[in-house]
């Protein structure tokens, strides 16, 4: 079926409150152009595969230039899902053009224990 109204309109960004980034923040379907189209308050980021690039760095990076080129400085809050050595190294190696950006990337401490096992959890709460 057709689509209609501004939505479905090509190159229109759609905003949204809260998005997950498709993949697990992985590049083979994750770009500038998704960060440019789906802008949104959060993000989240469950990634935990640093053998499969996920989360990908370039991802990461493509969220910063299509930030820039909004028009506005909306606040951005990202949200890991995992403590990985890619997320913390691109939040330490970018964080003055997060600051200018105004992305905020939350970290989670937070941890959940079923059947005997303990993970990493993120509370996401508006």
């Amino acid at each position: 079926s057709q689509k209609s109204g501004p939505a479905a309109a090509p190159g229109l960004p759609i905003f949204v409150d809260l998005a997950y980034i498709p993949n697990h923040c992985s590049a083979k379907n994750v770009d500038q152009e998704f960060f440019k189209r789906i802008r949104s308050a959060y993000y989240v980021v469950s990634g935990n595969d640093a053998a499969g690039g996920e989360p990908s760095r370039a991802v990461l990076d493509a969220l910063l230039d299509a930030k820039a080129q909004w028009g506005s400085n909306l606040q951005v809050t990202l949200i890991p899902t995992h403590d990985t050595e890619v997320t913390r190294d691109w939040y330490q190696q970018t964080h003055e053009r997060q600051q200018e950006l105004n992305i905020m990337v939350l970290a989670s401490s937070s941890t959940v224990v079923m059947q005997d096992e303990s993970f990493p959890a993120c509370k996401i709460e508006f």
